[in-house]
């Protein structure tokens, strides 16, 4: 374990990690686990600055992979609604461990590297079910975080004998904030599951990397970041009052 992890539960009643090759036809399908990008997506609205860069390591399916559809009435770009079913993954709980190491691409962070204040923030955070709303892959799918011990309680998988394999699926995406190129690529994988457990590969180690469109990393400075040692002390500053 990583000196800088961390250690959640995020659970909702519907989740929808959907597979791009449901949305052609204006339908979505959800994928039977979240993607590496949609835990990241839920750290990050936890607690996220660009002087760090999240690494998600593992999650632990507590509850059985159950689908629902539902009728949706999404709004059609020439105006008014169309219709479209939608497949969502219902009741969901996912146990994660993940560590976060510092942005080296992004030089101008240099002032808010401080490791020990960036891990109370996060940690504090969590406890306080996120800085900014949770969600499972899409707006309408509210969750909610929280600590956990990982691999504490019972999961629905504990005594699944043998391998549960999902084929290739996205694994995430690389901006070029966080790789150093002026594009952003999607990322694939073949994600397997054991006992409920799934390790990440990390971003690094997917080997299967498309480009998806050139694109330039956002400026950050001290004009429009508010230090760690800031955000920090105003929080404990909340917790006193």
């Amino acid at each position: 374990m990583f000196r800088n992890s961390v250690e959640f539960e995020v659970y909702g009643e519907y989740a929808l990690f959907t597979d791009p090759l449901t949305k052609m036809g204006g339908e979505k399908l959800s994928y039977q686990i979240p993607t590496y990008q949609a835990i990241k997506g839920i750290i990050e609205s936890a607690y996220w600055k660009p002087t760090i860069m999240y690494v998600i390591d593992e999650i632990r399916v507590m509850n059985p992979i159950r689908m629902e559809s539902k009728g949706i009435r999404p709004i059609d770009y020439s105006g008014g609604n169309t219709l479209a079913n939608y497949t969502y993954l219902r009741d969901v709980r996912y146990q994660c461990r993940a560590h976060f190491v510092f942005n080296l691409n992004r030089p101008d962070m240099e002032f808010d590297r401080n490791e020990h204040k960036h891990h109370n923030i996060l940690k504090r955070s969590i406890k306080a079910g996120g800085r900014r709303d949770i969600f499972l892959g899409a707006r309408e799918c509210q969750a909610y975080v929280e600590p956990c011990v990982f691999g504490e309680g019972e999961g629905f998988y504990d005594n699944y004998e043998g391998e549960i394999h999902f084929g290739t699926m996205i694994h995430g995406i690389n901006y070029p904030d966080e790789t150093g190129r002026n594009e952003m690529e999607t990322r694939l994988w073949k994600p397997k599951m054991v006992k409920g457990y799934i390790k990440f590969d990390p971003p690094e180690d997917c080997n299967q990397v498309r480009k998806i469109s050139d694109m330039q990393p956002k400026i950050f400075n001290t004009s429009n970041v508010e230090s760690v040692h800031d955000v920090l002390a105003q929080m404990e500053e909340g917790e006193r009052l």
